[in-house]
């Protein structure tokens, strides 16, 4: 295997996770009956631009279908980030009626919506339907296909050009990112502004968010990484923001190179220097990352066996992609995770891949008082905390599996 960017073969082994299903590929009863498809979950570290990669073992286009159930409206804590940053980015850069957003991932309008009530001009790009129909619905124009090269060509001949052009979350879940960036570059208008939001590589080997990694992200992105790989298309960093979201975040924003109105901000030299002095560009950094995780595993398991022998009944919150990545890679069944609640009707009555533990609403969690809690998306766990409260009346707890296993 090549690095995705610089074409160096790839020596470094960063995590090997073993084999897992592809993380949002939810089943259905009938299928529980059915053979079921496990990849390899293998991670490897370039030594020349230091990328963090996995190779694309699920081919994107069969990751990203009709069937996906990832909705972002169902987190009020995102709802809020994305209007947060709506607010903000209209005002730093000056958007208005004449302007043009373009968002791809924009999955079901949770973030253009905001736009759209300032009635700012948007498109989104989004290739799963079902999620797109939802947008469409409440009036944002969407594409759905898989952006890159091709289609910001044919946008351009169009006449489409952006003012800013954003993606949350999309970066690295992309096999060809230098022709996604590719794509950037040719739809942003001459003084446009590209922002990207991407869970930093930094926070995933500092805080052991080995859960993170799974076939829908096929890039585990440093500062320094990204960096390369937009000027190696044209496009400069010209600010970038550590934000708490997934755990702690990047917002970059670009800008064409030879765009002198955008100045570079003292914060891009500065998590540059950071990440050197964290070892970002030294190989050794990577390679103690397994043993931490296999300390996690051992725990997360351990606790699930302990419960079970002193007849302690443990249920899950949240059918997220990172709780399947955990629950594959510790062989976690149905017989020591009872159910797991989600607010996500497209994921209520089926089970979770690989895991086979039913996904159900949270009237199941009332009626069964289940002793214990486990909360899978801990990158929201006060909004989960906050919502789930009223376990404590019959003595239920929270666990928090990463960084390390928390009992709440």
């Amino acid at each position: 295997m090549n690095c995705r960017f610089c074409q160096t073969t790839l020596e470094h082994e960063f995590l090997d996770l073993i084999n897992s299903p592809a993380s949002n590929s939810f089943l259905t009863g009938e299928q529980l009956n059915e053979p079921e498809t496990f990849f390899p979950l293998r991670v490897f570290v370039c030594h020349t631009c230091f990328l963090v990669q996995i190779d694309e073992y699920k081919k994107s286009d069969s990751i990203f279908d009709s069937e996906y159930v990832y909705f972002s409206s169902y987190s009020r804590s995102w709802l809020a980030h994305a209007k947060e940053y709506v607010d903000m980015v209209t005002k730093r850069f000056s958007l208005s009626g004449n302007s043009t957003v373009i968002e791809i991932a924009s999955n079901d309008g949770y973030l253009l919506q905001n736009f759209l009530s300032l009635k700012i001009p948007v498109l989104g790009i989004e290739p799963t339907k079902n999620t797109a129909a939802v947008a469409v619905a409440k009036g944002i124009e969407t594409i759905t296909e898989f952006f890159g090269s091709a289609l910001a060509k044919t946008l351009r001949k169009k006449k489409i050009g952006a003012d800013l052009f954003l993606g949350n979350n999309v970066l690295a879940h992309v096999p060809d990112i230098v022709d996604l960036v590719k794509g950037m570059k040719i739809i942003l208008k001459p003084g446009g502004v590209v922002t990207m939001e991407f869970p930093h590589l930094m926070q995933l080997i500092r805080n052991t968010q080995f859960d993170t990694i799974y076939h829908e992200h096929f890039s585990y992105l440093s500062f320094y990484s990204v960096k390369k790989i937009f000027e190696s298309q044209g496009l400069q960093l010209f600010d970038v923001e550590e934000i708490p979201t997934h755990g702690g975040s990047l917002r970059i924003y670009a800008k064409h190179a030879g765009n002198e109105l955008l100045t570079i901000t003292a914060s891009v030299d500065e998590l540059l220097k950071k990440e050197i002095a964290e070892g970002i560009t030294d190989i050794r950094y990577y390679q103690h990352f397994r043993e931490r995780v296999l300390k996690a595993k051992i725990d997360f398991i351990q606790f699930l066996v302990e419960s079970k022998k002193q007849g302690r009944s443990v249920a899950g919150y949240g059918a997220a992609a990172k709780g399947n990545t955990l629950l594959n890679y510790c062989g976690i069944k149905n017989d020591l995770i009872i159910f797991v609640v989600d607010a996500n009707p497209a994921k209520q009555d089926k089970f979770l891949p690989g895991s086979h533990i039913p996904v159900v609403n949270e009237e199941r969690l009332k009626s069964e008082r289940p002793d214990f809690v486990i909360i899978f998306p801990w990158n929201i766990k006060e909004e989960i905390i906050a919502q789930l409260g009223y376990i404590r009346e019959w003595g239920g707890k929270f666990v928090v599996p990463i960084p390390e296993l928390e009992i709440i």
